[in-house]
């Protein structure tokens, strides 16, 4: 194990009725508040550590890594479905199993970015009760806004077999968004910490997956659900939400954040103009206190 800049947790884990463990932080007082911490593709737990310094002393900050992602085992097909479906099955299981450990039903904040919206607000619409407020950073939880049109480093590897060799066999995805995801550059200790659980292919199969599953069409398997959550997130209209956008995003860029304004135009909304995809690492100075501020006005 490399060493973690500003990652000083003591990770825990849950084991699936697959059989299947899969690692998670649990950090905070349990009788805290909890925010639940949601990372995308190819990212993982690391990505939210200085939220969790910044928050851990108010709240209990829970961020799992989902199933082939960051410290969670990393099952070949015949193991796993690497399918939307299967990610928010994974989480409902965690927080399931976080609840019958004594975390509170209720007030629960959802803070996603990249997939990890898709998973947590579809997650949400399964238990809205269960949700307290949002915090939205650079993702989507609705069909593409601007219908098949992705940029072409994502078609490649989602439709093409030079794609799939490139991310299996040179890591191409997860090195390609520790360069292009940030506008300032990655130390270098932290670019190999983000990296790191991707160190071979058969450790790369996730975040393949998740390129392949990205849906633009009725004909994708991960549309319906995509679909299903984009009609229902209008019952959170009701609930404090932080949106928070890297604006030199080149995948989740300004027709996205314009939609979740539209959709949510009570929603506090915070732009960065000097930000990227990862938007924790560009702009975490300013994010970490925008954050715990809103989560102290809106208790």
């Amino acid at each position: 194990m490399p060493v973690l800049p500003d990652y000083p947790f003591r990770g825990l884990r849950f084991t699936h009725a697959n059989g299947l463990s899969q690692h998670y932080l649990d950090e905070g007082a349990r009788s805290a508040p909890p925010v639940l911490m949601l990372h995308g593709n190819p990212s993982w737990s690391y990505y939210w550590r200085r939220l969790v310094l910044g928050l851990r002393d108010t709240h209990r900050c829970i961020v799992p890594d989902h199933i082939g992602m960051g410290l969670s085992d990393k099952p070949d097909d015949s193991r796993y479905a690497y399918t939307l479906q299967s990610r928010v099955d994974d989480l409902d299981a965690l927080v399931q199993h976080l609840i019958d450990e004594g975390a509170p039903e209720r007030g629960w904040t959802v803070a996603v970015h990249d997939w990890g919206g898709m998973i947590g607000l579809a997650w949400a619409c399964r238990r809205p009760e269960r949700v307290a407020r949002l915090i939205v950073t650079n993702t989507a939880a609705f069909p593409n806004p601007k219908g098949r049109r992705i940029p072409a480093a994502l078609r490649l590897g989602r439709d093409s077999r030079l794609g799939e060799w490139l991310i299996l066999q040179h890591n191409a995805f997860a090195r390609g968004a520790a360069r292009w995801g940030v506008t300032r550059p990655l130390a270098p200790d932290v670019r190999d910490a983000f990296l790191h659980p991707y160190d071979t292919p058969a450790n790369r199969l996730s975040t393949l997956r998740f390129v392949q599953d990205i849906p633009l069409g009725p004909g994708d398997r991960a549309w319906s659900l995509v679909e299903r959550t984009g009609n229902e997130l209008a019952q959170f209209g009701d609930r404090p939400m932080l949106i928070a956008w890297g604006l030199r995003d080149f995948v989740f860029d300004r027709a996205f954040l314009a939609e979740w304004r539209r959709r949510f135009p009570g929603a506090e909304a915070h732009e960065y103009a000097q930000a990227g995809h990862y938007l924790l690492e560009d702009a975490h100075e300013q994010l970490v206190p925008a954050v715990r501020d809103f989560l102290q006005r809106t208790a």
